[in-house]
């Protein structure tokens, strides 16, 4: 009876070490600690190529260009540096969130490809199952993304140009049709939702807008519009 009892609690004991080593929140630990590295390598091995150009090869442009060009560039795209990672965090969550901005392409690949595989799955965004999902997902589009580039880059520009000079010139709506398309997969769950966001969208290209600021205007003004249309509608549900 003893030997019995001995080893149902050996095996209770196993259990709950084998859940706490895999649990989520150990997994998210690991995903700081592996994301935190693997982006810090990066970044030293981005900055390593202008640093050998400039310094040891003797190629350095000199500061007044760098800083010009580091602003004219900054002026355009600095609000993304904030906005990206807060809005697409509840979409890719954490380990998906470091492997988006590792890889790069987030939206026009990573976000499309999260979305798409939490609707196929039935995952929430901002759960765990959603963030598994999502990771995934990213890992598996970057693998087919890197495998096509390198055909591409070996072979890429003969294959242009054996193509139709009509079938080039549609190349140009690729990257509006991945958008279009995850505006529609987001609008087919809140209708309204889609509406908003294509008011926005259109407000902030063709109204008086500066560039530095669409893309900012454009999210922030999307988010509050529907965080105070579903308040409404709760504050209405409720009097009820």
């Amino acid at each position: 009876m003893s030997v019995s009892k001995e080893l149902k609690s050996s095996v209770a004991v196993r259990g709950a070490a084998r859940e706490e080593a895999f649990s989520f929140t150990t997994f998210q630990d690991k995903s700081h600690f592996w994301g935190r590295l693997t982006l810090w390598g990066i970044i030293l091995l981005t900055f390593s190529l202008p640093m050998i150009l400039s310094f040891g090869l003797g190629y350095h442009p000199g500061w007044s260009a760098i800083l010009s060009g580091f602003l004219a560039y900054a002026s355009i795209i600095a609000v993304v540096w904030v906005v990206e990672p807060i809005s697409y965090y509840p979409i890719l969550g954490v380990s998906g969130t470091y492997l988006a901005f590792l890889n790069g392409n987030i939206g026009n690949m990573c976000l499309p490809s999260a979305s798409v595989a939490q609707t196929a799955v039935g995952a929430e965004p901002g759960t765990e199952k959603g963030e598994l999902t999502a990771t995934l997902a990213i890992a598996a589009a970057a693998i087919i993304n890197t495998s096509i580039l390198v055909l591409v880059v070996l072979g890429g520009s003969y294959l242009i140009s054996l193509l139709p000079a009509a079938l080039v010139d549609t190349f140009k709506f690729v990257l509006p049709a991945i958008y279009g398309g995850v505006i529609a997969q987001f609008a087919i769950q809140k209708p309204v939702w889609g509406l908003i966001g294509i008011a926005f969208g259109l407000f902030v290209n063709l109204g008086p807008v500066p560039q530095s600021l669409q893309t900012f205007l454009c999210i922030f003004g999307t988010v509050a519009a529907c965080i105070l249309l579903e308040k409404i509608k709760s504050e209405k549900a409720g009097d009820k």
